[in-house]
C-alpha cells in the first residue's frame, strides 16, 4: 500500500525555542483513516498543520500523493493545497453570507478552477444536504454545517483530507453521522483521511491511531475500540504529568 501522507523527520520550533515538533517520521496509507492523539501541548494540532501544508515546518520533509510538499515555495504550496488536500476544521469556517452551495464550490473558485455543477450537486446529495443547497449556513444545525464542510473538502477531489478536532463542536448524534461520513470517504471513496481528536470514540472509527506526547511519537494502536484508545491517552497524560 502506498502512502497518502508521509512525514520524514518533521520538526517544529516557534520563536522562544518551544518545540512542537521533535523528529516525527510516520507514514499514513493511502485509503486510510487515521487519528492522532495525544495530550494537550503534546504537538498533534501543529502536526496536522505542518503535514496540510498549512504551516512550514522548522526542519523534515511532507510528502502527500507522492510529491514533496515542503520542497516547494509557500506560492505553490498554496496552490497545491487547493488542488490536493481537504480541510474539516471544529468550527466549519463557513462565510455566513454565501450559500451551502457558493460555500462548497469556494476551493474550486479560489483555485481558479470552474465548479462542475452536476458533481457538486451529487455531493450535496449524497451528504443529505440537496434541499438545502441555497440555504445560508445560519438556518442550519452544527451537524449540516459540518456536512457542508465536508461536501466542501470532498468538492475537489483531493488526496487527503484532514480534519481538526472535526466533532468538538457537535452533539453526540451529530458527532456520529460526520464519523460515519469520514469512514465513507475512505471506505467508499477511497480517500486518506488524517483526524486529530481529544475523544476516544471519534477514534474508534478510524484504522489506527497515532499518538504523540511531547512532540515525539509515542505509539499507535491498530483497529482502535473507544476504551483502548482512552486507556493509552491516560496513560501518556499521566506520564507528560509526571515529567513536568
Amino acid at each position: 500500500m502506498t502512502d497518502g501522507v508521509s512525514l520524514d523527520s518533521l520538526y517544529k520550533t516557534y520563536d522562544g525555542g518551544v518545540t512542537a515538533l521533535d523528529g516525527v517520521t510516520a507514514a499514513f496509507p493511502a485509503g486510510s483513516f487515521t487519528a492522532v492523539m495525544g495530550p494537550s501541548g503534546s504537538g498533534k494540532s501543529t502536526l496536522l498543520q505542518c503535514a496540510a501544508g498549512l504551516d512550514r515546518p522548522t526542519g523534515g520533509r511532507v510528502f502527500i500523493d507522492g510529491a514533496e510538499l515542503t520542497a516547494t515555495d509557500d506560492t505553490a504550496m498554496t496552490k497545491f493545497r487547493r488542488t490536493r488536500v481537504g480541510f474539516v476544521f471544529q468550527d466549519y469556517n463557513l462565510l455566513p453570507s454565501l450559500t451551502v452551495e457558493q460555500n462548497v464550490v469556494l476551493p474550486l473558485r479560489l483555485a481558479g478552477r470552474r465548479a462542475d455543477r452536476h458533481r457538486v450537486r451529487e455531493v450535496l446529495d449524497r451528504l443529505g444536504l440537496g434541499d438545502r443547497a441555497q440555504d445560508l449556513p445560519e438556518r442550519l444545525s452544527g451537524g449540516q454545517r459540518q456536512r457542508v464542510a465536508v461536501a466542501r473538502a470532498l468538492v475537489t477531489e483531493p488526496a487527503v483530507i484532514f480534519a481538526d478536532e472535526p466533532t468538538g463542536a457537535l452533539d453526540l448524534r451529530s458527532a456520529r453521522e460526520v464519523l460515519t461520513l469520514l469512514r465513507t470517504v475512505v471506505s467508499g471513496h477511497g480517500r486518506t483521511v488524517v483526524m486529530v481528536t481529544h475523544d476516544p470514540v471519534a477514534a474508534a472509527y478510524a484504522d489506527s491511531v497515532l499518538f504523540l506526547a511531547d512532540g515525539r511519537l509515542a505509539g499507535s494502536l491498530q483497529a482502535p475500540t473507544a476504551d483502548a484508545a482512552a486507556e493509552r491517552l491516560a496513560h501518556l497524560g499521566d506520564r507528560v504529568g509526571a515529567e513536568a
